[in-house]
């Protein structure tokens, strides 16, 4: 048989996503059509490769085999069809810590920067980026990097951004004009999903002593935020440039002494050299946030004064 591609990559995102809406709305089809080109793939292959039980979307036995090569087989696709255009396609990059909202930072970087014309991709969280990283299906990556990295993926730090602690009004500490990282020790962590699958937070709560912590499920920060209402303990922690959602009763401390820091940087697949001959414009691209770091002074790192989760990351390439 041949591979039809429109099935394959109907697959591929359904497998990324584990939801056939979300996939169908990345393709811009209706789940309807996403679940007709799946059932075709399956006819042909003799195979079911989702188990559509009562508990959601799962792939089968035959789903995992099928899904890396079928990954390669769209990457191979889209670098033939590159091969021949004359046009340049836009620079695809993934972006991962949603909360965090790290278009800001790319939008920022392009205010200033006409090249590189950038394509936004559809990255969950780091292991996902990672992988579309090495299949091919995206050209770099934006995000906070922590190991373990897979082999074969290289990154450089870009940024590096102060956090606030966000408060109810109820809060005992709503009313400081700053706060040390220690004072929410006797507080609760408000967190987007499970602790220990967030890294900065956990390493956050472990370094100053925060034993409670709750968490509810990242819908935006509007929803999140909201849940800071459950408990006149709780807090949560935001970039100091994010904009708050205009909820009544929060607000935003800085913190000091240290200062928590967020490491944003730029994830490509190469030996650690600048774009590795890959997408031509990552070399545009790099060269655009080092020259913003340099204006918006987004490497400064004081130990005495910052803190950081892994020692020494200010250095990091």
């Amino acid at each position: 048989m041949d591979l039809d591609l429109a099935q394959a990559r109907a697959f591929v995102l359904t497998a990324q996503e584990m939801h056939f809406g979300r996939a169908a709305t990345t393709l811009s089809i209706s789940q309807q059509a996403l679940s007709k080109r799946i059932a075709r793939l399956e006819s042909a292959l003799g195979a079911e490769l989702f188990d559509r039980g009562g508990h959601g979307v799962r792939l089968t036995e035959a789903g995992r085999r099928f899904l890396e090569p079928a990954r390669g087989a769209l990457a191979a696709a889209d670098r033939a069809l590159a091969a021949v255009r004359e046009e340049r396609r836009p620079l695809r990059v993934d972006v991962w810590g949603h909360l965090y909202a790290p278009m800001r930072t790319l939008a920022q970087l392009t205010a200033h920067a006409p090249e590189p014309a950038l394509e936004r991709g559809h990255g969950r969280d780091l292991p996902s980026v990672a992988a579309g990283l090495l299949h091919g299906e995206t050209d770099a990556a934006f995000g906070r990097v922590h190991p373990p990295l897979p082999e074969g993926l290289t990154h450089r730090l870009v940024r590096l951004e102060p956090v606030d602690v966000v408060l109810g009004a109820d809060h005992p500490l709503a009313g400081e004009a700053a706060l040390r990282p220690g004072q929410l020790a006797g507080s609760v962590l408000w967190t987007p999903g499970a602790l220990d699958r967030l890294d900065f937070l956990h390493r956050f709560a472990e370094r100053f002593a925060v034993r409670e912590h709750a968490e509810g499920p990242n819908l935006g920060a509007d929803h999140f935020l909201a849940g800071l209402s459950g408990d006149v303990r709780r807090f949560a922690l935001m970039p100091a440039d994010a904009p708050l959602p205009r909820i009544p009763g929060i607000r935003s401390v800085p913190l000091v002494d240290p200062t928590p820091l967020y490491a944003w940087s730029l994830l490509w697949r190469g030996d650690g050299g600048r774009g590795d001959g890959g997408h031509p414009l990552l070399d545009t691209l790099l060269e655009a946030f080092a020259a913003e770091a340099g204006r918006s002074r987004w490497l400064e790192y004081d130990p005495a004064r910052d803190w950081l989760p892994e020692p020494g990351s200010a250095t990091t390439p």
